[in-house]
């Protein structure tokens, strides 16, 4: 199957487009580079450096004519959906229209969108959250990515484009980005490391649901085989606190340092955990990755450099 990959050059979208490669499927990029990296793209597939909005998008989907369409591409930092929501909301819901819109005029089979899970459900008070728990998003982010599902469901209505939606939970894992304002893990390894000073906001026992990236892959290439459509969440259902992931990285790095202790975020989650026995229903997944050897895999790579992920030594078969 040919199949575009929006953000193919980024953290999860490069590890998604490594995985179809492998499985025998002709891959397409699509990524602007904002957050992207060019030595992250797979040699094996085709790549446009172009934004979602490009008035050349047509083009591109005449050009290559995609089966299925993996939509990985997102403003995705919160901070700037606060000071900027017009430019989220061009990039997350008017980026993908106009995917959809392509992807319909084209004839394109499937879809998938990468979401979020915590953004959605925000402090949830039910734990692990299931998809039914109602999406009350807080930042502009999150709103833009609920907006997003909308229309994907309503270009399934309107136009019978089979889709499914993933809910990520948070991912962690190789290529992580150490210096953005998320991905708790690759800035805990980047900075332990480094000798660098590592902070936690808050008094560090707030919770999040760690998944990696290798397993949100994988769930990704079950979802483009599968014909359920909806909304599925993709993350461990297990709670882990942020003093424990320093703890564990501050054992895999071999540096003891205490964290400097910051001020709590404001506004900043609890607790974030997600249900994922939906996906695990229709489509078979599951995660296989245990946390020690998803976070070993990660500091091995930031400290040996390498460019393809670290592999992972499978601990449920």
């Amino acid at each position: 199957m040919k199949i575009l990959v929006t953000g193919g050059a980024g953290f999860i979208g490069s590890h998604v487009v490594d995985r179809l490669v492998q499985d025998g499927h002709e891959l397409v990029i699509l990524d602007d580079l904002t957050t992207g990296h060019v030595e992250h793209v797979n040699p094996k597939a085709r790549f446009y450096q172009m934004e979602l909005d490009s008035p050349w998008l047509d083009e591109l989907f005449r050009i290559e004519q995609p089966q299925a369409v993996i939509h990985q591409a997102a403003q995705a930092s919160v901070r700037r959906s606060v000071e900027d929501p017009v430019y989220d909301g061009r990039v997350n819901v008017l980026g993908t229209i106009a995917l959809l819109q392509a992807s319909v005029r084209q004839r394109v089979s499937r879809f998938l969108l990468a979401s979020t899970g915590g953004a959605l459900y925000g402090d949830a008070t039910v734990t692990p959250t299931p998809e039914e728990y109602p999406t009350t998003p807080v930042s502009p982010y999150g709103a833009s990515k609920l907006a997003a599902e909308g229309y994907l469901r309503t270009f399934n209505a309107l136009h019978g484009l089979s889709y499914a939606t993933l809910r990520y939970a948070n991912v962690y894992g190789p290529r992580q980005d150490p210096h953005g304002e998320a991905g708790v893990v690759a800035i805990f390894t980047e900075r332990l490391l480094t000798g660098k000073v590592a902070r936690i906001n808050g008094d560090g026992n707030q919770t999040r649901d760690f998944v990696y990236v290798a397993d949100v892959a994988d769930a990704n290439a079950r979802a483009l085989s599968s014909s359920a459509t909806g909304a599925f969440n993709v993350g461990t259902g297990k709670e882990t606190e942020i003093n424990a992931i320093f703890e564990l990285l501050k054992e895999l790095t071999g540096n003891d340092q205490p964290a400097q202790r910051g001020p709590a975020l404001s506004g900043e989650q609890r607790r974030s955990v997600v249900d994922s026995r939906r996906i695990h229903e229709a489509m078979g997944w599951a995660p296989r990755t245990e946390l020690r050897d998803g976070l070993k895999a990660t500091v091995d790579y930031f400290r040996s450099g390498r460019r393809q992920a670290a592999a992972v030594p499978r601990s449920n078969p």
